[in-house]
């Protein structure tokens, strides 16, 4: 699986944000210069955030994003999929949870138990790591 540039620097963007949020609103204008992005692509990223219940802006002089829940509670998956949609590899790793495949050949096909275990792994991995854990990395990699 390739991320596009949209989970690559939303997650830097998202993280950035994290980190320098303490007790006040984060202006975009400080994240695209820290990490490199365009504002208004920034902007872009920050839409699909903020749609999905990760990140709240605030508006005024002193306006920016800051996080919609604690850090620990919002997991590296729960980004990337407001980011770049369904994390599926291919097409048919995509077994509901009734255990149905929608997939024409599924019913002779083998290669999609390893499919579905490549699809398993990414998910359980992005969800295991949330961004509290990424947000104390960065910190203490910074002293």
């Amino acid at each position: 699986m390739k991320l596009s540039t949209k989970g690559r620097y939303g997650l830097r963007a998202f993280l950035d944000l994290a980190v320098c949020e303490e007790n006040e609103p984060v202006p975009l204008a400080s994240i695209a210069q820290r990490q490199e992005i365009s504002v208004s692509y920034l902007e872009q990223l920050m839409a699909k955030l903020k749609k999905a219940g990760l990140v709240k802006s605030v508006r005024g002089v002193n306006g920016g994003y800051c996080l919609a829940r604690h850090a620990d509670e919002i997991s590296v998956g729960d980004v990337l999929r407001a980011l770049e949609g369904d994390l599926t590899p291919v097409e048919c790793a995509g077994i509901d949870n009734s255990g149905a495949v929608h997939c024409n050949g599924s019913s002779q096909c083998v290669s999609k138990i390893v499919w579905k275990r490549i699809n398993d792994s990414i998910n359980d991995t992005v969800d295991s790591i949330n961004i509290g854990e990424l947000v104390q990395e960065s910190r203490e990699t910074k002293r």
